[in-house]
């Protein structure tokens, strides 16, 4: 879904941003910031919808969960606002050909029920994940690490429960050996599904996902499904990014129209998004409390690949449906100039982003979209229904995406409502999407290879529409073993080029988060994956 390091499916409307800049604020917020006017036990409310699953670090792959794990638990690795690796859990993580690692932690650190974090903490953690059995939604991260295929295979039953390539060496010492070099692996591992877990996670992993014990800046409190949840300080935390708040409460929210007007009211104090409604008051409304800051997401609409009006399409028909998309019309006015059209797959900041990489496709061109549409054999039934959450400020833009393609192609075009964001991530699970979906994904790791190879790889988690390449696949496979960091991005900047040929997707914007905050807090910053810097917030008296 998914700080600065989590990819993930994005919930709301919104847009993922490139630095931790502040939001707002200006020269009055520092005067806020000062200690006599700050309590530093004082705890803030933010607006979340309700997680998919169990807050188990391998299970979120959204963003409504993935913000409660990042705020619990803490990796061996995070990024600067510039995208460069910062220590965290890790002492070091070092490599001399971009196959075998050795991880060294920093000693002292603790789980919050007491007990230390060791490499054994890691690599326990790393295994129980990536056994099929458990079911974590994101086992296929660990697929880069020797023994993957022998734990979790293919087909036929598994041959082993541990990864051969991880070894523990001491109670701070770990090493990691992959299938093949990867020049960005050490990025990969700040998306928070490496996170260590204790030994009281396994007696009862189910417990354990809702009641969890993290290392991280938080430590959990209570979860009252559907209605909030929340996590306190963690005093004894050992990570550069200790809390500056006594706590945070995640309020849970079906709609963002209600959101903004409880946060107008003083009913929550931080939003992560807006409904397209309050676009247009927001900045009047909050003056220097109203955020506008891009972030690294981008949004799309998938082809449900695996139904029968889209197997063995033409890849001509999906080209065609993008030229229908007027995105400039779009961002405009529905969306009030909060976006930029997407000209290719990768969301900006991220290192390989490359612009225009879509070439044509992402262009309005009804009359070429007529033709192509013709040329590969036409929509099958000649309608499309684009699947969303009804909690997420989609409606009015899905809407507008079906009345732009219909106007130029007249193909029927209708929006698919689910409830809330749970309900539309269970609805694609299950493989029951009838047509297309709107997808929005948000940097898990700040490297092109998170939107490529984790969305559009046969088998990678991320890809739950069933699109599948061997060509691309291939490519990936190419561009992963390169030698070095810098001929890995130029290779996938090569891929990215070739999916207009697959349209795995459909680009239509980047995102930006707009958003506000109340004048209980202050030194309120969004990170590069769009997510507000829960522990820099400070509560005032």
């Amino acid at each position: 879904m998914r700080g600065a390091k989590s990819a993930k499916w994005v919930a709301i409307a919104a847009v993922v941003a490139l630095s931790a800049t502040a939001c707002g604020g200006g020269s009055s917020d520092s005067g806020n910031d000062s200690k006599a006017a700050i309590d530093p036990n004082g705890k803030f409310s933010i607006e979340v919808g309700e997680p998919q699953n169990p807050l188990q670090p391998a299970n979120t792959m959204e963003s409504n969960g993935s913000i409660v794990t990042k705020a619990l638990f803490t990796g061996l690795v995070d990024y600067d606002a510039s995208g460069k690796i910062v220590m965290m859990n890790a002492q070091s993580v070092d490599s001399k050909d971009n196959k075998t690692f050795t991880v060294k932690l920093k000693p002292g650190w603790k789980f919050h029920d007491g007990t230390p974090v060791t490499a054994e903490s890691y690599v326990k953690a790393w295994n129980w994940a990536a056994v099929p059995a458990n079911k974590q939604t994101n086992s296929f991260w660990f697929s880069d690490i020797k023994g993957y295929s022998d734990v979790a295979p293919e087909k036929g039953k598994p041959k082993a429960t541990e990864m051969s390539g991880l070894k523990v060496v001491d109670d701070n010492t770990f090493t990691i050996t992959l299938n093949n070099e990867l020049p960005y692996f050490v990025y990969k591992l700040g998306y928070e599904v490496f996170s260590p877990l204790p030994e009281s996670f396994y007696k009862d992993p189910k417990a354990a996902g809702e009641k969890p014990v993290g290392n991280g800046p938080y430590k959990f409190v209570s979860w009252n499904h559907k209605k909030s949840i929340e996590v306190a300080r963690y005093d004894d935390y050992q990570g550069p990014n200790k809390a500056k708040n006594g706590g945070v409460v995640f309020k849970n929210y079906t709609n963002l129209e209600t959101a903004y007007e409880d946060l107008k009211s003083g009913n929550v104090d931080v939003l992560r998004q807006l409904a397209p409604k309050d676009l247009p008051v927001y900045k009047t409304d909050l003056g220097d409390r109203a955020v506008d800051q891009s972030y690294s997401a981008i949004q799309s609409i998938a082809v449900a690949y695996y139904t029968k009006q889209w197997k063995n399409i033409d890849p001509k028909v999906i080209q065609g449906l993008s030229m229908a998309i007027d995105r400039n019309t779009i961002t405009k006015t529905v969306l009030q100039g909060t976006r930029e059209p997407a000209t290719g797959w990768v969301a900006k900041g991220v290192l390989g982003y490359q612009p225009n990489a879509a070439g044509d496709v992402t262009t309005y061109n009804p009359t070429k979209a007529k033709a192509l549409i013709k040329e590969g054999g036409g929509v099958p039934g000649n309608k499309i229904s684009i699947q969303f959450n009804a909690d997420g400020g989609h409606k009015e833009w899905v809407e507008a995406v079906c009345n732009s393609i219909t106007k130029a192609v007249g193909v029927a075009c209708t929006g698919d409502s689910k409830a809330d964001f749970q309900a539309d991530l269970n609805a694609r699970d299950a493989h029951e999407v009838k047509s297309l979906y709107r997808s929005g994904w948000v940097l898990d790791y700040p490297f092109i290879a998170n939107f490529i190879r984790d969305l559009f790889g046969t088998h990678s988690d991320g890809n739950q529409g069933g699109f599948s390449s061997k060509e691309i696949d291939t490519l990936i496979a190419k561009a992963d073993s390169a030698p070095s960091l810098e001929e890995s991005e130029k290779l996938y900047q090569q891929v990215e080029k070739e999916l207009p040929n697959y349209m795995p997707s459909i680009p239509l914007w980047y995102y930006k988060v707009n958003a506000g905050y109340s004048e209980k807090v202050s030194g309120v910053k969004y990170a590069q994956d769009g997510d507000p810097i829960l522990t820099g917030v400070q509560v005032k008296k």
